[in-house]
Formats: structure tokens, C-alpha cells, sequence
């Protein structure tokens, strides 16, 4: 049954890795009444820079019915266990991000107040030797986890490492098989409404014109509808987030094939290192206002692991958000709605989240207020509490060496964020609000890799009466036994889902 003010029409403006994964998932969505068109031109490059993810790329794949072997040899794929990180909290030192949890909680309190119980007197491990995901990539191991809830192998998730230019390349044929149509050019001009100021149609170069009910602004950094059109507005977040450019280049790949993405902490920013069956992507994160491009460029490219495949390229951005990532008849997805520096791999699961936001609120033509108002509220609220968690790894440093963290140990963090640090820091308590993405392991992997040693233990601890310390000596034994029994990742990799040639 078609109701009479259904949606009829959707518009993408722009296609990459944001545009395609929009329409995707609306064809997959939409399967009657309604048309998808996307709007792109080859001539307009993509960033390109996302090509780590996190565990929910998972759920947007099944939820398309895209198998997993396929999809990972067409992109150039390999497996992502977590993030190391490297002289972030002080040099000549480095910690683990893990996907998944630290063992198993075998007692009223969480595993972590043990470990600060033992750590205290010199008796624990490294934190990260209590965690399945570290224990096989730190090997270079990679294996499906297990379903057994009593296995150490259940305790470990995975992302993936791919191509964004050949996810998206992937997704425009899944999308086009399902009756999207794509149409080339550049958008010359915005049409908007005269009675409601929504945006009624887009003028391409040639003169040709395309109207739509509902439009997807998945056109970069440049927002032309959501900023050119509906003058949404920006808000600037450098002063918590100072970095604002980075220079990429990709690299012939050398050395182990590590299932994991490497995040080395440099004078003025940071470096990323991005392993695929093709090459290694690389790239040098950096504040503009204490390197020059240059010296920038001279840094990464004297820290590659092997021969670079191409020159540097530059990326110019501000870490921020739309007042609005709704506004109207348009909705912001990727780039258009916000930058969020790349340093935990979000870029597409934001992307991700916009399109999974818009199908469980999709509007009819009357585009209800309080639709708007909802998915405004969702997306916003998501994008800050991932924001502070990328602050914490800036605000928690002991390095003085250099301009960039003085400046990051030294500034006032949103509220949100000395929030979670003070209540870590008095009794190693992981304090949650709202709708956090990143989850306790997450917290605690930053808190103690980058020195933020809480003060005591929760108080119930030493009423608990438990003897652990044996229980952290087995744990870590049976994590390293099940990682040594797992396959190599490559070798995982040329058995079930090589890339062709």
C-alpha cells in the first residue's frame, strides 16, 4: 500500500565511501514507491583517509547480506583486532586498544580492581597480557572468535582494514543492482522552496534538473547543501582537538602482516600505519601550528616500512560538527556533517550510524519536527561522547618534550571528560552516561596505558574477600596458549579471502 505522503523521491549528492554506503543501505531499505539517485562526479576526488574501522562495520555488512570472504577479498581487506599505541602517554612506550574485553569478570567486581589490587603490590601482568585481542595480534594470529561463552576465544571481536575507494567501488555495484541511479556531473546550483526553505531541487553543470523529497548531503567537507544551501553552521573544536591537517601516502607492505592498526604519537600530531593485502596506508596527523607541511611530509615519509607507492598528499580539516546534522529536507552523512580526526577509526562507523539513524526515523513529505528534533538529539549526543574519548588520549600525557603536548596536558577539557578521569583516578571506577560507543575496556585501556593510575580500588574490594592473583596467573596462560594455536593472519587471510591476482 502506498500512503499519499510517503517519501517518493531520494537525492544523494555525493557518492565515496559516504555516498554509496547511503545507498546501499536505502536500497536495500526501500524496495518499492520510492526512487534513489545519486549524484557524482569522477572529477571530484574523496578523502579516502577511513580505511580502518570498528566492530559495528560488521552489522551494516550482514545487514546487507554482503559475506564476509567477499567482501574483505574485493576490498583489499585484512582483519583489525584493535589499536597499538605508541608514545602516546610518555615515549619509548605503548599500549593496546583492544576489540573486546579484558578475560572474563569472575566476581562481583569488575576484572580491572583486581588487577590494580595486584598491580599495586607488583604481582600483575601487564594489563594487556590479560586480553585475547592483544594476545593475538601482538603474534600476528587471527581466527573467527568462538561462540563458546566459557572460551577465552569469545572474548576478542574484529574490524576490518580495506580500501574506502574499493568498499565504494563494492557498494556502487551492490547499489546500482537494486535500482539506484547514478548520475554524473557536478551540482551547479541549490533550488530551494520559497514557502519552507527546503531544498526542492539541484541543477547539474549541463542544466539538467533533479528534484527529490528527501536529500542525502554526503558531499565532503564542502556540505553544499547542508552548509552551501541551508547555512547550518559549524562548530570548531581545535581547541580540544588541535591537530587540523595530515599528509597520507601509501607504502609497499613489509615486515609481519599485523592484524591490527598502529597509531605512533610524533612531535606535532600523530602517525598512522594501516595494513592491506596491497599495500600498507600511512599517514602523519598533524597542527599546522607547530609543524610545517614540509617538515610534516619529511616525518612521514622517513617512517615508512617500506618503498612509497606515491607522493604525499595533503588533507586540510577542522575537528568539529554541523549545529545540525538534520536541517530541513536535507540530512549530513560522512563529512558533510562533521570531521572527527581519525585517531580511534570512526569515520565510518559515523557514517555508518547517520544511515542507520535515518532509516529507523525515515520521514514522510511532512517532515515531522519532532523526527528531526530525535535524530538531531541521537546524533549529536554520539558525536561529543566520541569526541571526549579521543580527548582523552591528548589530555592524558606526561610528555613535555614538545609544543603540541604541553598544550594537550595543559587545556580544560569539557566537563564530560574530567568526569570519567577523576572518577578513574580516585577508585578505578568506569563511570558511563548517555550512549557510549566506546565501552569500559575502551576507557581502561587509555586510563592505564596513559598513566592515569587511580589513587585506590573501589572500597567493596577488600571486603570481597577473593584471592586473584592465581586467577590473572591462569588467565594470562590460557590466552597466550589460545593465541599460539590460532593461524597466522596471513595465513588466514590466503586461505579464505585472498584478493584476486
Amino acid at each position: 500500500m502506498q500512503y499519499e505522503n510517503s517519501i517518493r523521491s531520494v537525492v544523494i549528492v555525493g557518492g565515496g565511501t559516504a555516498g554509496w554506503m547511503t545507498a546501499a543501505a536505502l536500497a536495500n531499505a526501500i524496495r518499492t514507491g520510492c526512487t534513489i539517485t545519486l549524484i557524482e562526479s569522477e572529477e571530484i576526488g574523496t578523502v579516502g583517509v577511513g580505511e580502518a574501522t570498528i566492530p559495528p562495520i560488521r552489522t551494516f555488512n550482514e545487514a546487507l547480506g554482503i559475506a564476509e570472504n567477499e567482501f574483505v577479498a574485493a576490498t583489499q581487506g585484512s582483519f583489525k583486532l584493535g589499536i597499538q599505541f605508541v608514545n602516546w602517554g610518555r615515549l619509548d612506550h605503548s599500549y593496546f586498544h583492544p576489540f573486546g574485553t579484558y578475560g572474563r569478570n569472575f566476581d562481583f567486581l569488575p576484572l580491572h580492581q583486581y588487577w590494580l589490587a595486584a598491580h599495586a603490590r607488583g604481582e600483575a601482568p601487564d594489563l594487556d597480557a590479560l586480553c585475547m585481542a592483544w594476545a593475538a595480534a601482538r603474534r600476528g594470529k587471527f581466527a573467527q572468535p568462538s561462540t563458546e561463552q566459557r572460551s577465552v576465544l569469545s572474548t576478542f571481536d574484529y574490524a576490518y582494514h580495506f580500501d574506502a575507494g574499493l568498499y565504494a567501488q563494492f557498494l556502487r555495484r551492490y547499489a546500482e543492482e537494486r535500482g539506484v541511479v547514478r548520475i554524473e556531473g557536478k551540482v551547479a546550483s541549490v533550488g530551494l522552496n520559497g514557502e519552507n526553505g527546503h531544498v526542492n531541487h539541484v541543477v547539474m553543470e549541463e542544466g539538467r534538473r533533479v528534484e527529490g523529497d528527501l536529500f542525502v548531503d554526503c558531499s565532503g567537507f564542502r556540505g553544499l547543501l547542508i552548509e552551501g544551501a541551508l547555512k547550518t553552521g559549524y562548530q570548531d573544536w581545535r581547541h580540544w582537538l588541535p591537530c587540523d591537517s595530515a599528509m597520507a601516502v601509501p607504502c609497499e607492505r613489509a615486515g609481519i602482516f599485523t592484524p591490527y592498526t598502529r597509531s605512533t604519537a610524533r612531535e606535532a600530531g600523530w602517525q598512522w600505519r594501516i595494513p592491506l593485502q596491497h599495500r600498507t596506508g600511512n599517514g602523519h596527523v598533524y597542527c599546522s601550528d607547530f609543524i610545517s607541511d614540509e617538515e610534516a611530509a619529511e616525518v612521514l615519509m622517513a617512517n615508512l616500512d617500506g618503498k612509497a607507492l606515491a607522493d604525499p598528499r595533503k588533507l586540510s580539516f577542522v575537528t568539529g560538527r554541523r549545529n545540525l546534522f538534520w536541517n530541513r529536507n536535507v540530512v549530513a552523512v560522512g563529512l558533510s556533517g562533521g570531521f572527527m580526526e581519525p585517531l580511534e577509526s570512526t569515520s565510518i562507523h559515523l557514517i555508518q550510524a547517520a544511515i542507520s539513524k535515518l532509516i529507523a526515523l525515515f520521514p514522510d513529505r511532512s517532515f515531522d519536527p519532532l523526527v528531526i528534533e530525535e535524530y538531531n538529539r541521537i546524533a549529536i549526543n554520539e558525536f561529543e561522547r566520541i569526541r571526549d574519548f579521543i580527548i582523552l588520549h591528548y589530555k592524558l600525557t606526561s610528555r613535555a618534550d614538545s609544543e603540541l603536548w604541553r598544550y594537550c596536558a595543559a587545556m580544560d577539557v569539557p566537563d564530560t571528560v574530567t568526569w570519567k578521569i577523576e572518577h578513574f583516578r580516585r577508585n578505578g571506577r568506569l563511570v558511563q552516561r548517555d550512549a557510549d560507543l566506546f565501552g569500559p575496556p575502551s576507557w581502561l585501556a587509555v586510563h592505564i596505558g596513559q598513566g592515569n593510575m587511580p589513587q585506590a580500588t573501589d572500597p567493596l574490594l577488600p571486603l570481597r574477600g577473593v584471592d586473584h592473583a592465581e586467577y590473572l596467573r591462569k588467565l594470562e596462560g590460557a590466552l597466550a596458549r589460545a593465541a599460539e594455536a590460532m593461524p597466522g593472519h596471513a595465513d588466514y587471510i590466503a586461505a579464505n579471502c585472498a584478493a584476486p591476482g
